[in-house]
């Protein structure tokens, strides 16, 4: 049988989460490192008709100019990586790099129509280039404000004519993303809490062009937890009062959030979780703080207060304390094989049953970790 070959498309293809998960394919896929961390290679996986570690291509688009390989490197010095796979891998990185073209960046000049076509045409010569049954766009790129949805977004026509206009920037940077992968015919993940897809217009399009897409917004740490926790309290009939966090980190991301309104978008994916989790609102505040000398590590404390049997009051606290790409480096991977198995079964629209790996999932009401991995696993074995 002719193997399937899959691109995998990274928006934001040079930053940490791509250089890890890239890496962590070519590592895999040479019996360098064990596959720790991917849900696809566990039991439960191995009926299902997924692309081979072997089978993937890896490409691009980012606006930062530092090489896949350079990112590597600081990532080993920082402790993602383990020091011999940035020199191991060198070749392998190196490749991908010169499949890694300019993205979008907002407040280019032009109609962004131009600028979505020039997107899209860069993943179908890819494509076509690799000769790729095909592939899935996955974006890991940094996250946006919230966009303020306008009357155009609304609707395919409306946007398509807004989109031409050369003195109007329609769609944030991650929406036209989202945009020039359906016009190249490519189902989209968003790994990011950025607008993406969501969109009316965008999500028609996907629709008329039968593409499935995902998202958002990847659950790697804290939210994992409170994905586990949160049940554990509302099946024992106790009663959380509030659910306070703080997140200290450093690196692209911590940077990135220390602008309030990238925070913002962040801080409402994990807060909807947890009320849908608890069946009602809590107070619970979060705070997100950038520490530049953690470099690449992540801490977050969160404090719940809960009222048990007669009204006693008590509390849970707990620490996590971890590396945000190799934990989200894996999803990636896991989410390209998933999304391109349901590609090629002809499935249409927001993908519900990949609730498992996100905060926000599109197409799902489901938040608890135990039920999402049961409806991930029986939705993958009827692909």
């Amino acid at each position: 049988m002719t193997p399937v070959r899959t691109g995998l498309w990274l928006i934001g293809a040079r930053g940490s989460v791509a250089t890890t998960a890239i890496s962590g394919l070519f590592a895999v896929r040479a019996g360098l490192a064990a596959p720790t961390g991917l849900v696809t290679h566990r039991p439960e996986f191995a009926d299902v008709d997924l692309p081979g570690w072997d089978e993937i291509v890896v490409g691009g688009h980012d606006i930062a100019t530092t090489p896949v390989e350079k990112r590597a490197e600081q990532l080993a010095a920082g402790g993602v990586l383990p020091p011999h796979l940035a020199d191991a891998l060198r070749q392998a990185l190196r490749a991908v790099e010169a499949e890694i073209r300019e993205g979008y960046r907002a407040g280019t000049p032009g109609p962004q129509a131009d600028a979505a076509r020039r997107l899209a045409d860069d993943i179908t010569s890819f494509r076509e280039r690799h000769e790729l049954d095909r592939v899935v766009v996955v974006n890991v790129s940094s996250t946006e404000p919230p966009c303020a949805l306008a009357p155009e977004h609304t609707d395919l026509a409306d946007l398509t004519a807004a989109l031409a206009d050369p003195d109007r920037e329609v769609l944030p940077p991650s929406s036209l993303a989202a945009y020039a992968a359906l016009l190249a015919g490519c189902p989209f993940v968003d790994f990011t809490p950025s607008t993406g897809i969501t969109l009316p217009a965008l999500t028609e399009l996907a629709d008329r062009e039968q593409l499935p897409y995902g998202g958002r917004d990847g659950k790697t740490g804290e939210t994992l937890l409170r994905t586990v926790l949160a049940p554990m309290f509302t099946s024992r009939a106790l009663n959380v009062l509030s659910w306070a966090g703080t997140n200290i980190l450093g690196g692209g991301d911590g940077a990135t959030l220390s602008d309030p309104d990238a925070a913002r978008g962040k801080l409402e994916t994990k807060g909807r979780g947890l009320a849908a989790l608890l069946g009602h609102e809590v107070a619970a505040p979060l705070h997100i703080d950038n520490v530049p000398d953690l470099g690449e590590w992540k801490t977050a404390w969160d404090h719940v207060h809960f009222e048990g049997f007669l009204g006693a009051r008590m509390t849970l606290q707990f620490t996590w304390h971890g590396l945000d790409s190799a934990l989200a480096a894996p999803l990636v991977l896991d989410l390209a094989r998933l999304t391109a198995a349901a590609h090629a079964a002809g499935r249409v629209g927001a993908l519900g049953a990949l609730a498992f790996f996100f905060k926000d999932p599109l197409g799902s009401d489901e938040h608890r970790l135990a039920e999402q991995f049961r409806d991930l696993v029986a939705w993958a074995r009827e692909l």
